[in-house]
């Protein structure tokens, strides 16, 4: 079983004996009301899937992770993970006191431990993290949206908030009692925020073919307000699975994460969150994380080469972009394929988008039938055609 990042998995879920305790006492202190973005940094936190960290990051580690995208240990780690507050707000929390951590509608859930408040240049870090100050990226546009202040801190969670899905959400030492449970030495990883189409079963079945199972793990957090629904998103999934993989090697399961859109960055982060949930690969595909035009199509492969395969402690599988190709009859990519770009059937989420609302049809080539009927259906709920 492949170790934890930095070597152990983080637990910060409250037992029930302390958890009373806990919910006593954070009826006796300030509250801070987190948004959803930072409800599930709250969750990937306190279940271990942020490992080794145990609370929202403190000026220094915040300042070692933006400059040199490594923990003051050195331990690699790409992404900030930070609680932000306004001005005023700042004024009522002192450094080593407690506040009480509530769920958007006041319900308290955790108790953070203050270490540190301090203040952050937003500028930099967009342009360390997002490359790109520009608030039309989805990344800096929630950056510019938070308060002006970090406050840094051990937090320990009395009450996970009720989500839904509750039999996909397994936590890292679930994934990795399953693993174990069947035997899986080598497993893989899928992120995902899109239904699965035929270019990305191609890919997950040729890594099956070097490992024993694969983690299809879809992020259930925060993502841009076009994406489809969960729901939706679940449902293609299962319909997928029940028709087109061997079921005894696929386990599918919610990533709690909200998406940053941090390309490169992200690409290692969520690497590493794979790794803490049990895999010892993780698919990194064609502009990982990306959106827009802000990074190059294959940034987010080239950014592992800036860090030792020992330090990472998963194994990335790189693979380029991939089509039904109607002279090759089959999928391919450009390292396989040598037709011309006409033959091949690519479609971007803006266009299966504009199909679906126009009650068109989604080509075979393009998506299972069965994922397009569920596809068809939700469009339909939505009043589309």
């Amino acid at each position: 079983m492949n170790q934890p990042h930095g070597g152990r998995l983080i637990n910060r879920l409250a037992s029930p004996e302390r958890a009373m305790e806990l919910e006593r006492r954070a009826r006796e202190l300030p509250l801070l009301v987190l948004n959803a973005f930072e409800l599930s940094d709250l969750e990937m936190l306190a279940i271990g899937a942020f490992s080794p960290l145990e609370g929202f990051m403190t000026r220094q580690d915040f300042a070692s992770v933006v400059q040199e995208r490594r923990l003051p240990n050195g331990l690699v780690w790409t992404l900030p993970v930070t609680l932000a507050v306004s001005k005023s707000e700042a004024q009522e929390f002192s450094t080593r006191g407690q506040a009480a951590l509530a769920t958007p509608n006041g319900e308290r859930v955790a108790i953070l431990e203050i270490e540190d408040i301090f203040s952050f240049d937003r500028e930099e870090e967009a342009r360390q993290v997002f490359r790109t100050t520009d608030t039309h990226h989805p990344g800096v546009q929630y950056l510019t949206s938070r308060g002006e202040v970090y406050v840094g801190g051990r937090i320990e969670v009395f009450r996970r908030p009720q989500r839904p899905f509750s039999h996909y959400r397994l936590d890292p030492v679930d994934t990795r009692r399953i693993f174990e449970a069947r035997g899986w030495k080598t497993v893989v990883g899928f992120q995902t925020r899109n239904p699965v189409h035929r270019a990305h079963e191609y890919i997950q079945k040729m890594a099956l073919e070097i490992v024993d199972g694969l983690l299809l793990h879809p992020i259930a957090g925060e993502t841009k307000s076009d994406d489809l629904s969960l729901d939706v998103r679940l449902r293609c999934y299962e319909v997928l699975i029940e028709n087109y993989y061997p079921k005894d090697r696929v386990v599918l399961a919610l990533n709690p994460a909200s998406m940053r859109y941090a390309g490169p960055r992200e690409a290692v982060f969520h690497a590493l969150i794979r790794k803490n949930f049990g895999c010892t690969h993780f698919i990194v595909g064609r502009d990982h994380a990306g959106v827009g035009n802000y990074y190059g199509p294959y940034d987010s492969q080239r950014i592992f080469s800036d860090f030792q395969p020992s330090e990472l402690g998963i194994t990335p599988l790189f693979f380029e972009h991939t089509f039904y190709c109607r002279s090759c009859d089959g999928i391919a990519s450009p390292k396989t394929c040598g037709h011309q770009p006409e033959a091949r059937v690519i479609l971007s989420g803006t266009q299966v988008r504009a199909i679906l609302r126009q009650g068109g049809e989604l080509p075979r080539e393009f998506t299972r039938p069965e994922v397009a009927r569920v596809l068809h259906e939700a469009f339909r709920a939505q009043g589309g055609a």
